[in-house]
């Protein structure tokens, strides 16, 4: 499996790589978002809805465990906080599979380890933050399927390669 890491120097930075993530994420994608609480996750959740054309604002799922945007093309962007959630059981109990790998849907999942037998899947990315300090992150991209166009874009995003 190929991982790319970066540094993102502030959470504009962050912003600004979910906006070009955003670009590389056809239908049907599921990012997984990994890391301490703080870290970034949900800054990178704005961006890459902002990337995909959604205007209302994005705020983290931890109390709703779901919330679903409706794109300008009618599809969804699906944003996922299982922090709450016990395990896979009580993952399938609220729904989770309505919200998985749908061909009509980017899917973002926040504290993807309470559920990961559930997304044991080829096509699943993942982003991993890790705290550097107060505004720095080490942003590691796992199994990223559009390799090419995602250095392109992480270059055009300023951010620093590890």
């Amino acid at each position: 499996m190929k991982v790319h890491e970066f540094i993102s120097e502030s959470e504009e930075m962050t912003l600004a790589l979910g906006i070009r993530l955003a670009k590389l994420l056809p239908s049907g994608s599921v990012v997984a978002l990994a890391g301490d609480l703080g870290c970034g996750k949900t800054v990178l959740s704005r961006g890459i809805a902002r990337g995909l054309d959604i205007a209302e604002a994005v705020t983290s799922p931890t109390f709703t465990v779901a919330q679903e945007y409706r794109r300008p093309n009618g599809e969804y962007l699906y944003h996922l906080d299982m922090y709450r959630i016990a395990d896979e059981n009580a993952a399938l109990a609220f729904g989770i599979d309505e919200f998985l790998f749908q061909p009509n849907a980017v899917t973002l999942v926040e504290w993807p380890e309470q559920i990961a037998g559930l997304l044991d899947d080829e096509r699943l990315r993942t982003v991993r933050f890790r705290h550097l300090d107060e505004n720095r992150r080490a942003i590691s991209i796992e199994n990223w399927l559009e390799e090419e166009a995602l250095k392109q874009e992480m270059e055009k995003a300023g951010l620093t390669v590890l």
